[in-house]
């Protein structure tokens, strides 16, 4: 009988482990540091540094896209490739995990296509010279940036 008691135990033991790693999965991947806004947008709840990274980033974007339009303009898919390289994938890995762990899944997922779209606004750039194709992508990328500002804001962890 103490036997068929400690395998109970242990079974109730491994379930609550596995709730508690199921929640902490969920809230890490899923749903993020979240809180409705005021405006209608989501808000994203996060310490400054981490809002000042994100930040940086964006400044990074509008830097770039700056840059393959002045290139588009002259006609120099070389640079366009350059420009869109450097806010591809490559750039997304420098996020810290607890950052990423406070994005909602629908940011994160956002996010990522942008930086994929970039690499493929690079990749066509230097094999298709195209840049009447370039500028379609350009426009669907600015889409998804468009749609992820009136989505989503961030509010400092001290404005609670």
């Amino acid at each position: 009988m103490k036997e068929q008691l400690r395998n109970r135990v242990q079974l109730a033991i491994i379930a609550v482990l596995a709730v508690a790693i199921a929640a902490m999965a969920y809230k890490f991947i899923v749903a993020g540091s979240v809180e409705p806004s005021a405006d209608g947008r989501t808000a994203i709840v996060l310490e400054a540094g981490e809002r000042d990274f994100v930040l940086a980033e964006m400044r990074g974007f509008v830097s770039g896209l700056q840059q393959i339009t002045a290139a588009l303009a002259r006609d120099d898919m070389k640079a366009v490739a350059a420009a869109a390289r450097r806010l591809g994938m490559g750039a997304a890995h420098s996020a810290p995990v607890a950052l990423v762990g406070k994005l909602p899944l629908a940011f994160k997922t956002l996010a990522f296509s942008v930086h994929r779209d970039f690499d493929a606004i690079a990749l066509d750039a230097d094999s298709l010279g195209d840049a009447k194709h370039s500028l379609g992508q350009l426009a669907d990328t600015l889409g998804k940036c468009a749609a992820c500002h009136s989505d989503y804001r961030f509010k400092l962890t001290a404005e609670r």
